[in-house]
Order: structure tokens, then sequence, then C-alpha cells
């Protein structure tokens, strides 16, 4: 894939069925969070809030992954928790049909509430606090 500029570019780089994919949760993550800037960062779709960093998804080998970055701290079930010190969690998809997009929206209800200060983490020198 090459570098995009744009969500759209990412989109745009994609499969049919990956991008089918992308277009779901793009129009998720829009109608829960209208009010979040969204960008490419770190070569992936992410959504802030406050500048601080929500929601985002990328391409993985195998699947396309979903990634909340204070997901490790919600209480809907089903986001796999992230390896080390961050609160990071994610759902894997490999097609279309394993978006719930239910399950989908209580996650993004509960990442406006349940947040970590990831905008400040270098201030505190790794140290995250909820915000």
């Amino acid at each position: 894939m090459t570098k995009a500029k744009t969500i759209a570019d990412f989109h745009a780089a994609l499969d049919p069925d990956d991008r089918a994919i992308c277009d779901l949760l793009k129009r998720e993550i829009d109608a829960a969070l209208p009010e979040a800037d969204s960008k490419i960062w770190h070569a992936h779709p992410v959504w802030f809030l406050r500048g601080n960093p929500i929601v985002g998804y990328s391409r993985l080998k195998s699947c396309l992954r979903l990634m909340f970055w204070s997901g490790s701290a919600f209480e809907t079930p089903g986001l796999t928790p992230g390896t080390g010190k961050f609160q990071d969690a994610s759902a894997r998809y490999q097609v279309i049909d394993d978006v719930d997009s239910a399950l989908l929206r209580r996650w993004l209800q509960e990442s406006r509430e349940i947040q970590f200060d990831y905008r400040n983490i270098r201030q505190r020198r790794g140290v995250l606090q909820r915000i």
C-alpha cells in the first residue's frame, strides 16, 4: 500500500472487500463522533477528540484492525486488549459480515466517555492518566 495523505487515499488503495469494511467503519465513526477531527496519522486513519487519539483502523496482513486507544478500559466486551503499558484494545475483521454495527456503536460511545490522555504522554514520560 502506498503512503496515503488522506483517508480517501487510504480507502482508494484498498481492495474492494477491505474498502467496504473501511467505508462502513468510517461511516459509523463519523456518525458517532461528529465533532472528532480525522486524519492520516502514522499512515492510518485516526479520529481525535480535543487532540487525543480515540479510534482508528489499519490494514494488517491477515485482516483490518479497528483500534481504540483506551479500549482496554471499556465495559462492553469483544475487544482484544493490546500488549504493553498502553490501554489500547482492538477488533479484527476479515469480511464485512464480521463487523457488528451495534457492538461498534457501543464501543464508540464508550470511546467518548472513557479516555486516557495520550495527547500529553510525552510530557508525562510515558505515564498514562485517565481523563
